[in-house]
């Protein structure tokens, strides 16, 4: 796959060390979202601008992330498509801030690939334990086995359920408000141990 990273031209000015850091930080977004089957850039403009003071215009952001304005544009249009980014104003070279709230993205991200992929695996049990109780129920003789398969549907409905969970979820806005979110995500996940033991 090729990368959406540039080799920066000769001429260019050196970074300062925050800069660089958080080139790293913009690097390492990119990565992730890359893992997550998006383009690195994506996650690359959408954290520039994330962890911008001020709305950016377009060519500001090739500049830092040293890519080409063509690459920037195609970015911002499939972000502003995620509801990650909006333009401030509406003339041609309008600014762009990065929207903090990803959590509705994230959401129909998981209902529309994770769910889909769980669900048909689901159903695809469901129809396998219908088919191997007939044959059982005519007396034919399967080299498969019932129990597992309604295992492996139980695990799926529990994925579903986690899911579920997740999709309903809404991050918090602050940092204080992280704290609280993510002590009460803690003491959930303390719960569900103590259910699986």
């Amino acid at each position: 796959m090729k990368s959406d990273i540039e080799t920066p031209p000769p001429a260019s000015k050196p970074l300062d060390t925050l800069s660089r850091r958080v080139l790293e930080v913009c690097n390492a977004s990119g990565e992730f979202m890359e893992y997550w089957g998006f383009r690195a850039i994506y996650g690359r403009v959408w954290t520039v601008l994330a962890l911008s003071r001020e709305p950016m215009p377009q060519t500001d952001i090739a500049e830092i992330l040293n890519v080409s304005r063509s690459n920037v544009s195609m970015s911002i249009a499939e972000l502003t498509k995620y509801g990650l980014v909006r333009a401030i104003g509406d003339h041609r070279n309008a600014p762009y801030e990065a929207v903090m709230d990803v959590w509705p993205t994230i959401s129909e991200v998981l209902r529309s690939r994770e769910w889909m992929l769980v669900e048909s695996v689901r159903t695809a049990l469901e129809a396998a334990i219908d088919e191997a109780e007939i044959a059982t129920a005519n007396g034919l003789h399967h080299p498969y086995d019932v129990e597992r398969m309604r295992l492996l549907l139980s695990m799926s409905e529990i994925a579903q359920t986690f899911l579920r969970i997740l999709m309903r979820i809404r991050m918090p806005q602050s940092t204080r408000g992280l704290g609280r979110w993510v002590s009460r995500a803690s003491s959930f996940i303390k719960t569900m141990g103590g259910l699986a033991s």
